[in-house]
C-alpha cells in the first residue's frame, strides 16, 4: 500500500465520545515533542486499524505545537475505516499519521467570513474559529446545523465567551419544516464586501449552498468533503475488472473496491485517502463505463480515467492501466 511521504507514529492520549455516534481523539508526539505546524482548514491522513487510510481534518488550535485533535463518525455504511477507528482505538494505541496538508486554507484575501457547517464537517471550522479569534481582525460567524443536541460534536467549545457570539447552533430534529434558512445570509454576494464563505458537511447542504451561492465569485465561496460515495448501493453487483497490462481478470464483489481486490492478487496501486478525494490512484480507463463515486475527477476525464478505490463499473466489465 502506498502512503503519504511523511508518517509520523502518535500516541492516543485521549479517546473520548464527542457526540453521539463521534470519537474524538487526541494524538501526541509519544516523547513529547513538538509536531509539524498547520493552519487552520488543514488535515492529515490517518492509517486505521483495519489498515485502510483516511483524512480527517484537524479541529485544534493550530497554534498548539503539542497535539493534533480529530473528530471521527462512525459510518456503519462505510468500508469500516471509521469503525475501526471509533471502536478498536483507545489511550495508549499508537497510529500512523500524515503530515498535515492544507486544501481548505482561510483566505487571505477575506475582509470577514461566514463559517457553515453541517454534523461532522464541524471539524475544520473549530481551527478556523481558533486561528479568527486569535487574529481578532476579521469578523467571522458559525452557523452549526444537527439534529439534535446529542449528536453535536465540541457543543461546550463553542460555548466559549470569546466564541459564543459568533455562533448559532440550529437543531432540526431531522424535520425539513424546521431547516435554518440560509438565504438571508447569503443572498447578498460577498464581493463588495470582501466576505467569504466556508462550508464543510453532508453533501445536501453543501449542494443547497452551491445552489445559494451561484451568483458569489467563485474565489469567495469555498468546500471542503471527505464524503465521497463510499457506501455500497442497494443496486451495487458484482463486475470484472480486466488488469490490462497482465490481462489478468479478476471480480470485483459487493462492498469491495478495485483497489482491494488488485492489491489482494499482487498489484501494487498508488493510494493514499481510499476514499475518493485526493486523486492519488487515478487510473487510465481503457475500456467500459465507469460509475463515477469520486469527488476528484473532472468532466472531462471521467470518460478515460477512474479513481479505483471508491469507483464501480456502470456495466459488467471494465478494462484499465494496471
Amino acid at each position: 500500500m502506498s502512503t503519504p511521504s511523511q508518517m509520523l507514529r502518535l500516541v492516543v492520549a485521549r479517546a473520548e465520545p464527542a457526540a453521539r455516534g463521534i470519537r474524538r481523539f487526541e494524538l501526541r508526539d509519544p516523547h513529547g515533542g513538538e509536531l509539524p505546524p498547520f493552519t487552520a482548514g488543514a488535515h492529515i491522513a490517518v492509517r486505521t486499524p483495519c489498515g485502510a487510510m483516511r483524512q480527517y481534518s484537524l479541529a485544534n488550535d493550530p497554534a498548539e505545537r503539542d497535539r493534533y485533535v480529530i473528530a471521527v463518525k462512525r459510518e456503519d455504511a462505510g468500508r469500516g475505516g471509521s469503525r475501526s477507528l471509533v471502536d478498536g482505538v483507545q489511550a495508549g494505541d499508537r497510529l500512523d499519521i500524515g503530515a498535515p496538508e492544507n486544501r481548505f486554507a482561510l483566505d487571505a484575501r477575506a475582509r470577514s467570513v461566514l463559517l457553515i457547517a453541517g454534523g461532522i464537517g464541524i471539524t475544520p471550522m473549530m481551527a478556523m474559529l481558533a486561528e479568527l479569534a486569535a487574529d481578532g481582525t476579521r469578523p467571522f460567524q458559525l452557523v452549526y446545523l444537527t439534529r439534535d443536541a446529542e449528536g453535536t460534536a465540541f457543543l461546550d467549545e463553542l460555548r466559549r465567551p470569546e466564541w459564543a457570539p459568533n455562533v448559532v447552533v440550529h437543531h432540526d430534529g431531522g424535520d425539513p419544516a424546521r431547516a435554518f434558512d440560509l438565504w438571508p445570509l447569503l443572498e447578498k454576494p460577498g464581493s463588495a464586501s470582501g466576505r467569504h464563505v466556508y462550508c464543510c458537511g453532508p453533501k445536501g447542504l453543501m449542494d443547497a449552498v452551491r445552489v445559494m451561492t451561484g451568483h458569489w465569485p467563485a474565489s469567495a465561496v469555498h468546500f471542503e468533503s471527505f464524503a465521497a460515495d463510499t457506501a455500497a448501493h442497494a443496486d451495487d453487483v458484482p463486475f470484472e475488472v480486466v488488469l490490462a497490462r497482465s490481462g489478468l481478470a479478476l471480480e470485483v464483489p459487493v462492498g469491495r473496491s478495485i483497489l482491494e481486490v488488485a492489491r489482494a492478487h499482487g498489484v501494487s496501486v498508488p493510494s493514499s485517502c481510499e476514499s475518493g478525494t485526493c486523486g492519488s490512484c487515478k487510473t487510465r480507463l481503457l475500456a467500459g463505463e465507469a460509475d463515477h463515486r469520486d469527488l476528484v475527477l473532472l468532466d472531462g476525464e471521467k470518460a478515460d480515467h477512474v479513481m479505483v478505490c471508491v469507483s464501480r463499473a456502470k456495466g459488467a466489465r471494465l478494462v484499465v492501466d494496471l
